[in-house]
Parts: C-alpha cells; structure tokens; sequence
C-alpha cells in the first residue's frame, strides 16, 4: 500500500481532532479528502507527511513507519501544503536549485528542467516569485514538491483562491502528475473531485463517514432523481403526484423551492419532481401534457452531485 492508516487519533488538548480513523490507500490512487472546516483533514495530512506525530494509533506510507522511520517517509513524499511558503524574493529557477540543496538531492539540472516543463513553468523561470499569479505560484509549490520525484503527492487545498482560468490548468497538471504517482487532496471544490479523484473519502468531526469510488459513492445515492418541468399552464399538484413514478411535487419560483409546497396544492407552471427510485418519470410526464392539452416549455432532470452527499453526510 502507498498509505496505510491504522486506528489513529489526534488530541488537541481536550479537542478530538481525529477519532480512530483507518484507511488504505494503493498505488496510483488518486484521492479526495473531504470535510466541512475542522473536520481533521489538515490533521491527518500532517501526519502523513510526518509534520505532526499522532496521539495513538499507526500509520506508514510506502511501508515506512510515519514515526519510527519519518526520513524515509519524508523522501518518498512531496506535499503542498494549503499556504504555499515560497520565498517570494526568489527567482523560480533559483527557488527550485535552493530547495534541491536543502532537502539534500543531489543537484541535477536535468531534473529541475523536468519539473519546470512538468508544471508549465518555462516562461516564468526566470521571473521572481513575488511577480507571479497566484496560478504560478501554486505551480511553483507543485514544482518543489515533485522535485525529489516522490511515490505519494498530498495536496491541501492546491486550488484555494484560484480563478477559474487558473482552476482549470491545476486540475488538468494534476490529472497529468495523478496518472504515474499516488496523489491524496483535499478540497472544498466537489467538482474537482468529481473530476480528478479515483476516490472520495469524507471525514466529519474527526471521523470517516464515507470511502468509496467516487462514482459508486453517487450512484448509491442516485435513486433520487429531480426533475424540473415547465408547462405553457397551470398545473395542480395533485394532479402532478398522480402520475405514474412521481414521489413528490413541489412549486418551483424561479428555480427556488417554494417550502411551503409540500402541502399546498396550488397550481403553476414550474415544478420539481421527484421521482420514485429507479424510475424515469420523463416519459409519462409528456404523456400526461399531450393527455391534459399542455405544453411542455422546459424539461430538466438534475444528476445527483457530490455535494448533496456531502451535505447529507456532514449536516449533523
């Protein structure tokens, strides 16, 4: 295993930061960590990077001990921490050949020349960091962190305070580095991890509340399905509850929920359907419009999306 997490638990004094957590992680994974603020994902990249020690409990990556063997660890691992410290005074190139000489590698060109190419860095080698976006600084925080060419890349929150622009070149570098190396990141965007991330794994209040393949841990709860329609009329609700599949009905304003829809029984024009499990209620929904002399304007069936797992795991 790349990372291996056995029942470890983190104490801040009196707070629980993490309580008890086990996971694997195998080569090649690409992973998200999930969780609201002060959830413990911070915490547990700290020790896997050998930051911080844990309260109990053990934890290796790539077979060495995070406490017993933490230079080992150290060398086959590059992390980006969520404030990226970089000497701003430096030119990128010359940040790059410091870095090389403090952790101890032996200096090759060649390498700094790869992961400047790696990180798109070649127009900017030759600027100071303190002149860079902060697109390109998150590129130079990358770039040192790929230096000694590591097996395992933790990335904390690599695409904080991005514009979209510079969103979009991260997460394709990452998917580019994600395809040879085993990558954990955390994020507080669920469309990067939706797009880049093998695995989702969601902590909450120190533990794990979910770990599965990111696209079975939606599929398990996609049987709930919305559908938004607007009709040329209005339409009563207990009409539209009637139809064959539909679970519930509610009056849509302008795309919000009306929350007091539930139980009246108004007529209008726009609504979101929810279906019963398994079933597409699409097909029925025109054949009650052609049978009821309507039109149908707009019709639209919501893909469930990680965050409504998220906030249905992590609102408690």
């Amino acid at each position: 295993m790349s990372i291996s997490v056995s029942h470890i638990t983190k104490l801040y004094g009196a707070q629980k930061a993490l309580d008890d957590i086990s996971l694997e992680i195998k080569p090649g994974e690409v992973v998200g960590l999930l969780g609201p603020n002060g959830a413990g994902k911070s915490t547990l990249m700290k020790i896997l990077t050998c930051y911080i020690p844990p309260t109990s409990g053990d934890a290796s990556v790539c077979g060495f001990d995070v406490l017993e063997q933490s230079m080992e660890v150290r060398r086959r691992v590059g992390y980006l921490p969520e404030n990226n410290p970089l000497y701003t005074d430096l030119y990128v190139r010359e940040f790059l050949e410091f870095m090389e000489g403090i952790t101890h590698i032996a200096y090759r060109a060649s390498r700094i020349n790869e992961v400047i190419e790696l990180t798109g860095l070649q127009a900017e080698q030759h600027k100071k960091i303190g002149a860079l976006s902060r697109g390109y600084r998150q590129r130079v925080g990358l770039a040192q962190a790929l230096l000694h060419d590591p097996e395992v890349l933790i990335l904390d929150e690599p695409t904080s305070g991005l514009d979209p622009n510079q969103l979009i070149e991260i997460r394709n570098l990452i998917q580019l580095i994600g395809k040879e190396k085993t990558i954990v990141m955390s994020t507080h965007i669920m469309q990067e991890v939706e797009a880049i991330c093998d695995r989702t794994i969601i902590i909450h209040k120190g533990k794990i509340v979910a770990d599965d393949k990111t696209k079975s841990l939606l599929k398990a709860e996609s049987s709930k399905i919305i559908v938004k329609v607007e009709f040329d009329k209005p339409v009563l609700r207990k009409l539209l509850v009637g139809i064959d599949g539909v679970k519930e009905a509610e009056i849509s304003n302008q795309g919000r929920k009306d929350p007091g829809s539930r139980i009246a029984d108004h007529g209008s024009t726009s609504w979101h359907l929810e279906s019963k499990p398994s079933i597409d209620i699409r097909p029925a929904l025109f054949r009650f419009a052609v049978e009821n002399g309507l039109t149908v304007l707009s019709l639209q069936q919501d893909e469930h999306r990680l965050e409504e797992v998220f906030q249905e795991l992590t609102r408690t």
